[in-house]
């Protein structure tokens, strides 16, 4: 009996040549475990591939195109297309906000270039008293490139694990650097969520309860949070807490008060925070 088109077994270059990639291509996508032959004959080791894989070898080669890393790839072909939608479009969202951040220090710089020093920005330091709350947290390891996509990644699976749980949350989100990040290294920094319900931990997210801290903090509009910039109110932070004499308690963090788009470019966006004690 003939083979149905989408049972019909083709060697990894007609494969390839079908779904415009290369040999070199599918090799990779079978290591990662993405597309997998639908058959490897034991003795030769020779590939073989239906058609009925070609629309998900479509989907991976024009999701690399975008950019998007492998395991990311992975997350989205494993879940039904409504919810790949939504993780396509908060890995967008991640993207966009790398790609505003990289465009605002550009910006900066040809300024710089073209008119000189522009005049230093003064935050004023305020002084707070943060509650105690139950915060969902993933630690990643980061450099300065990764750094914007990173947070809207680590974001994105903790909400996702709270929505799932049923969890009450807002918009606000903090990112907690437990060293410098830096161009030529990476740090740690964990992304927490605050959160009201019952919740268990799932996988790489984890839960405790942040305690009730002072912090010293200089607030920042959102078309202001861009590097190299945001130093400015971070040297605010670290000449009045040298100033004043306080022990830290804690790292430094970024408490974001709301998502990017739903704020304007002028709207408070982003409190850079010292906790400390007396």
């Amino acid at each position: 009996m003939a083979s149905s088109p989408a049972s019909a077994q083709m060697t990894i270059g007609e494969f390839g040549r079908r779904a415009g990639l290369s040999v070199k291509a599918l090799r990779l996508y079978e290591a990662s475990g993405l597309l997998p032959p639908a058959e490897v004959d034991t003795a030769s080791s020779y590939r073989r591939y239906s058609a009925a894989q070609l629309d998900r070898a479509a989907r991976i080669g024009l999701l690399r195109r975008l950019g998007m890393p492998l395991a990311v790839i992975g997350e989205v072909l494993d879940l039904p297309d409504a919810e790949a939608g939504k993780r396509l479009d908060r890995w967008w969202a991640g993207e966009q906000a790398a790609f505003s951040a990289r465009q605002e220090s550009y910006t900066w710089l040809r300024s710089r270039l073209a008119h000189g020093d522009e005049p230093e920005r003064r935050y004023p330091v305020r002084i707070g008293l943060r509650p105690s709350h139950k915060v969902a947290t993933l630690l990643v390891d980061v450099d300065q490139e990764r750094l914007v996509p990173a947070m809207g990644e680590a974001e994105w699976e903790i909400r996702r694990m709270l929505e799932e749980q049923r969890a009450t949350t807002t918009g606000e989100r903090w990112v907690i650097y437990h060293r410098a990040v830096t161009p030529e290294s990476e740090a740690p920094i964990e992304v927490c969520i605050p959160f009201t319900g019952s919740v268990e931990p799932v996988g790489r997210v984890a839960l405790r309860i942040e305690p009730e801290r002072l912090v010293a903090f200089a607030e920042v509009t959102r078309d202001d949070c861009f590097y190299p910039r945001i130093t400015q109110a971070y040297e605010a932070v670290r000449e009045h807490v040298t100033a004043a004499g306080m022990i830290l308690t804690a790292p430094p963090r970024e408490i974001y008060l709301d998502s990017w788009d739903r704020l304007t470019g002028t709207d408070p966006f982003v409190h850079v925070a010292q906790p400390f004690e007396g």
